[in-house]
């Protein structure tokens, strides 16, 4: 690899000091190197302050990145932060296809394989192409509502329908390929991938699945019932969540909230369709350390 692009989230590395030296070791070693940081803007002002003192450019606040502004020659995407960095970079440049790695500077990462001791043995097999590629299965989901336009988009992580306002149980109505799996009151439920099931899935009680596996987890939350479960589905079926009602008949309000970043309100009667997305999430491996051995260390270190 020849051509790199760099996405920081500043709030993770503190003053630029990792994304510098990546920069100037890349650039050291005779390759491309092109910086964007992202960074939350100046409310006060109504803007983002200047970049550093290298060649880096900021993002508007909705995304770590617009995929218009990436070199054309670029190779590989190295993303700085944690796995929320990681995944807001995927869904950006999902329609670009260039492949990812994630350099961890959080606490906790399951998709950021690189830690920053690691960083230029990382830097130095990519540069000698020595490295796997993972496509990673995405998810497309379509709130359809009752008034108004549908809302599409996609999730590398999961798709979450969740209450809104009052602290009650609301009922969700589960739909597998048009047929009626079960009604759930809970306070949301989460439609995964095998990505992420490491994440908010797992902390519902939610199986992990093996991250190059083809299947849809759905995890209720908090269930007002002794016996629901998570289910475990092909990649290949189509989930539809549909909102009920509350204890009262009432009205209810919820969202879809796609990995966390995106929400879309939804009102009774209102349904997201969930399937499996023809795209997916190119993620790079470097280490040959196993998916197992990654899990058994994060949970120790948890």
């Amino acid at each position: 690899m020849k051509h790199f692009y760099v996405i920081t989230n500043s709030e993770k590395d503190e003053k630029l000091k990792t994304t510098k030296y990546i920069y100037d070791y890349l650039i050291g070693h005779g390759r491309s190197c092109t910086v964007r940081e992202y960074q939350k803007p100046d409310r006060e002002r109504g803007e983002n302050s200047e970049a550093g003192a290298y060649s880096a450019c900021r993002d508007v606040p909705v995304g770590y990145t617009d995929a218009d502004w990436i070199p054309k020659e670029t190779e590989c995407i190295l993303v700085l932060g944690g796995d929320g960095t990681l995944i807001q970079a995927a869904r950006d440049t999902v329609d670009r296809r260039i492949p990812l790695l994630g350099i961890n500077m959080g606490k906790l990462g399951y998709l950021a394989e690189i830690e920053r001791s690691g960083i230029a043995d990382a830097l130095d097999k990519l540069m000698a192409d020595a490295y796997t590629l993972e496509p990673r299965m995405m998810l497309e989901g379509t709130v359809c509502k009752k008034e108004g336009e549908g809302v599409h988009n996609l999730a590398l992580n999961d798709i979450v329908v969740n209450r809104g306002g009052a602290l009650r149980v609301i009922d969700y109505e589960i739909y597998v390929n048009g047929e009626f799996l079960n009604r759930y009151a809970a306070d949301g439920i989460i439609v995964s991938t095998p990505t992420g099931s490491t994440g908010y899935s797992l902390s519902a009680g939610g199986p992990i699945v093996s991250p190059m596996a083809s299947m849809i987890v759905v995890t209720p939350i908090c269930p007002h019932t002794l016996t629901a479960r998570s289910i475990v589905l092909s990649g290949e079926d189509r989930v539809t969540i549909r909102l009920g009602s509350g204890r009262r008949a009432d009205r209810e309000e919820a969202f879809a909230t796609f990995d966390g970043e995106v929400s879309v309100p939804m009102a009774t009667g209102d349904y997201v369709e969930i399937r499996k997305s023809e795209k997916a999430a190119d993620i790079l491996k470097i280490s040959k350390v196993s998916f197992l051995e990654v899990l058994r260390s994060k949970m120790r270190e948890n």
